[in-house]
């Protein structure tokens, strides 16, 4: 029985629908069958926690003026400032003065990787998951060049990714999630060999699809406060959303997830957008559903909505780029769109179209069984 310390910016027993959380939490279950885990986290409190071979311990942040003085001096030492939005001066002292007492440091993402002593004698794996150099990069180039977030964008691109070289050259394992990505990554042949690709996983496949010309929901699962989302959402708002609406005046376009306050507010005042915000019961909101939407078009790694989507057998529309990322998927001739007139034409032939439509619900159910975390898991016998 191995002592594992597992460091994660959020608390992956919070309950929030987040990629991040709901991986670390089926990472953190299956660890403890055989080991001690100890999850050191940030929180609203500095505080303890116990259950079974788990405990559960949560910092707290610095007040916002040290949060400031911290983003300052990162960009004076040409550090990424991502890291300082989950930074704990709290976290960093325990992980500091503990850290040796573990067989294992298991961080999830690099935003944890911050917490961990240059000198260490426990094997260090990193859950990197996306390449978050790449996804700012591909921000910078989306924005308008007048938008004074572009400059940042484009530094922070160029910062995180050498912090990511230092991460790859330090961990003994990174997981990643793209077979694609890790081909693309150019590194000796040492560093290479520390990288798996894994994939995210679902618990379990329940198709709720039913295909109905009354149907008329369009959804979209995802944190709304994250900038490729939230861009996602607003783009289909603008450009095809009213077209839908005014073929069918019925039509629905539901946004599950966090979202800020002014968005909120603004979004809900265009006709047919319904802003549902944080749901515990996911199921209860998937009736008369035409579709799920993964339109990013600032996106690594895997987009783990269209799991989502493909779980319940619900038919799904994805960006061009985000379908080329997913591995797997692409040999099974996934729904993905080139340009608005086609991702309009999408939509229309998964409401009207029975054939269609169950044709791509049969896909997502023949695809979803590759992706369950009880296969996904099995790695870590090997790594651990």
């Amino acid at each position: 029985m191995k002592k594992i310390l597992f460091i994660s910016v959020r608390n992956p027993f919070s309950g929030r629908f987040s990629g991040d959380v709901i991986r670390s939490k089926k990472f953190i279950q299956y660890f403890s069958k055989r080991n001690i885990v100890e999850i050191a986290c940030l929180g609203e409190n500095n505080k303890i926690t116990k259950f079974h071979n788990i405990i559960l311990r949560t910092f707290k942040k610095r007040n916002f003026i040290f949060f400031l003085l911290n983003i300052l001096f990162s960009f004076l030492k040409f550090q990424p400032i991502h890291l300082c939005f989950f930074f704990s001066p709290y976290l960093r002292d325990f992980v500091k003065n503990n850290c040796n007492k573990y067989n294992v440091i298991f961080c999830q993402s690099i935003r944890s990787f911050q917490y961990v002593p240059n000198q260490v004698d426990s094997r260090i794996i990193l859950d990197m998951g996306d390449l978050y150099s790449k996804n700012y990069f591909q921000t910078y180039k989306s924005l308008f060049y007048l938008n004074p977030l572009k400059i940042i964008y484009f530094i922070e691109s160029k910062f995180v990714k050498e912090y990511e070289k230092y991460c790859l050259t330090k961990a003994n394992k990174v997981l990643l999630f793209s077979k694609r990505e890790i081909q693309q990554l150019k590194l000796n042949s040492k560093i290479k060999n520390k990288i798996i690709q894994i994939n995210f996983g679902v618990d379990r496949i329940k198709n709720l699809y039913k295909f109905c010309l009354k149907n008329n929901k369009i959804i979209f699962i995802g944190n709304n406060k994250y900038t490729p989302n939230r861009q996602a959402c607003l783009k289909f708002i603008k450009e095809i959303f009213p077209k839908l609406r005014q073929k069918y005046p019925d039509i629905e376009f539901h946004i599950l997830g966090e979202i800020n306050f002014i968005d909120r507010y603004f979004l809900m005042r265009k006709s047919g957008v319904k802003i549902l915000g944080k749901i515990k019961n996911l199921e209860s909101n998937l009736s008369k559903v035409i579709c799920g939407l993964a339109n990013l078009h600032i996106s690594t790694g895997i987009q783990t909505k269209l799991l989502t989507y493909m779980s319940y057998g619900i038919p799904s529309i994805s960006s061009e780029m985000v379908y080329k990322n997913f591995d797997s998927i692409r040999k099974l001739n996934i729904c993905y769109y080139r340009s608005n007139d086609n991702f309009f034409d999408l939509i229309v032939k998964l409401k009207e179209n029975k054939v269609f439509s169950k044709k791509y619900s049969e896909k997502s159910i023949k695809i979803v069984k590759k992706f369950k975390w009880e296969k996904t898991l099995k790695i870590f016998d090997k790594i651990i």
